[in-house]
């Protein structure tokens, strides 16, 4: 069930994430005439839009919501963990 309001501008992230997959489905199925693909390739760009927009929201509402849990800002990117795993963004002295 969608907590998107009817009549809103804007699709619910989950709908339009669904949406963006079956565009991709069909497209690489490749059997469309070109002006279909064309009309489904810019509504794909139209969704991968609006869903980046609703990510960047997000983020900037965790950052909010951090900052008012402690107090202080401290400022970490997303993708930390993920750097710090494979160690390329690591200053361990070992590196060195």
């Amino acid at each position: 069930m969608s907590r998107a309001k009817k009549g809103s501008k804007e699709t619910g992230f989950e709908a339009a994430l669904e949406r963006l997959e079956g565009i991709v489905k069909h497209l690489e199925e490749g059997d469309l005439p070109l002006e279909e693909s064309l009309r489904l390739f810019e509504e794909g760009v139209a969704l991968t839009r609006q869903c980046s927009a609703r990510l960047e929201e997000a983020q900037r509402r965790i950052e909010i919501l951090t900052e008012g849990a402690e107090g202080r800002m401290e400022r970490l990117p997303f993708d930390d963990a993920d750097s710090d795993a494979d160690g390329s963004d690591s200053e361990s002295p070992e590196g060195q």
